[in-house]
């Protein structure tokens, strides 16, 4: 995942080649305070580490600390190094968990087969992180153990910086069809939260959103705050 521009309230988070490293130092320079300063600060701190160490992306559990410390909600997850404490990670979170390879370099890994779910007990925790070892091709941060959250109907949400407009969020259908499908729609930032209900509108598929086949309808307003954010 990238920092990919700058907010004025926010640091977005999206998949894809960055095409410059100065959008990291962008985002590392806002400092508009959403949940505490220490929290804002700390995820400055860690973006800017990252291009000192020449690096042009964060990994998936660096950039869900900047998003966290923009107010953004993610689910919770532990980075560990090896089986035996993936196992106590499994065992603290409670099962079934997910269990991920982490570093940088790994933008889609389900694509690469570098994430394992529904894992349900030791044996499995073991024999995840044992595949995992033997498929990733990189230096790993280490491996996210997270909790198997389920859900029929998923969205993404990005962000861009238009040579044109400047910079703009996205939001969009997800899941593993996101560019197959490319049913998005975009904004100019800052939203207020009308901008934001508006936008899921004007997805092609926003029906889905609404109470169907027994499903209740999303939580629009939560997905708004996350726009804003």
């Amino acid at each position: 995942m990238f920092v990919h521009t700058q907010m004025r309230h926010a640091i977005i988070l999206a998949p894809g080649r960055a095409d410059d490293a100065s959008c990291l130092a962008v985002a590392a320079k806002e400092k508009r305070v959403l949940s505490t300063p220490n929290a804002v600060g700390a995820a400055a701190e860690l973006i800017e580490r990252a291009l000192g160490r020449g690096r042009r992306a964060l990994s998936e559990h660096e950039s869900k600390r900047v998003l966290a410390a923009y107010g953004v909600p993610t689910v919770d997850e532990i980075l560990v190094s090896d089986a035996e404490s993936a196992l106590a990670a499994a065992e603290r979170l409670g099962y079934p968990v997910v269990i991920k390879a982490c570093a940088p370099d790994l933008m889609h890994k389900s694509d690469a087969g570098l994430v394992v779910l529904n894992v349900y007990d030791e044996t499995s925790v073991r024999r995840a992180v044992a595949e995992l070892e033997v498929a990733v091709d990189v230096e790993l941060d280490g491996f996210l153990v997270q909790p198997m959250v389920r859900g029929k109907r998923e969205v993404i949400v990005g962000g861009l910086r238009d040579p044109l407009f400047g910079p703009c969020v996205m939001l969009g259908l997800g899941g593993i069809l996101v560019e197959a499908l490319g049913d998005v729609t975009f904004r100019l930032v800052p939203l207020e939260e009308r901008d934001a209900i508006e936008m899921l509108t004007e997805l092609r598929a926003q029906r889905v959103f609404e109470a169907v086949r027994g499903e209740p309808a999303i939580d629009r307003a939560a997905l708004a705050q996350i726009l804003m954010n």
